[in-house]
């Protein structure tokens, strides 16, 4: 079977490189648009189950992508990241550059937040469940660190040596029940440009 995990949309705080966690922002409209370029992809993919994180730009990308109904997961949300939520990235790295890199490399927790081993685990416990109960292709939408997670628990992928997960792209992955877990595209998907609305 295939785990076809789908990175929702841009979102408005993603497109002010604002941290979101569990937070929620809409779709921006190239948001829209990046969900719209990856459906015949997926209509090609034709996955039998298609669940969701249960966060709002997740279930929007579902409901553009032709899946109003998908099955909700709240163990698929992104990595909370406590105190750090809603700030701006840019933020973070004046005030302590070296802290964001230890962050984004898995090697500290911001207050309130999750640690990126915990997180690891969670993702990895819940793809293993969603396997286990489809015999066919899932289709599972999510978030950026939900893809990084899941490579690195799935298939030993640091995120250390991962380009960042585009929205609106597919990272795919081959499971069967006698061989190992195979990365088959990371980042696959169509590129929407910046959307550049004059004043």
């Amino acid at each position: 079977m295939r785990l076809i995990l789908l990175r929702h949309g841009e979102t408005l705080w993603n497109k002010e490189h604002r941290l979101q966690g569990h937070q929620n922002s809409p779709l921006s409209e190239r948001g829209i648009l990046q969900a719209q370029a990856i459906k015949p992809i997926i209509d090609k993919l034709a996955p039998q189950y298609v669940i969701s994180s249960d966060l709002g730009r997740a279930l929007q990308t579902a409901k553009i992508i032709g899946y109003p109904n998908a099955i909700t997961d709240i163990n698929l949300r992104e990595l909370a990241m406590g105190e750090w939520e809603g700030r701006k990235k840019e933020e973070i790295i004046s005030e302590n550059p070296e802290l964001y890199q230890a962050w984004r490399d898995g090697e500290y927790t911001p207050k309130g937040a999750e640690t990126w081993r915990d997180f690891c685990q969670r993702i990895s416990t819940a793809l293993f469940n969603w396997a286990k109960r489809n015999d066919g292709d899932t289709l599972a939408i999510v978030h950026s660190g939900v893809v990084r997670a899941a490579c690195e628990s799935l298939v030993s992928l640091s995120t250390k040596h991962l380009l960042p997960v585009t929205q609106g792209t597919l990272t795919i992955f081959e499971i069967t029940p006698s061989n190992p877990i195979k990365l088959e595209a990371y980042n696959l998907g169509g590129f929407i440009p910046e959307l550049n609305v004059a004043d």
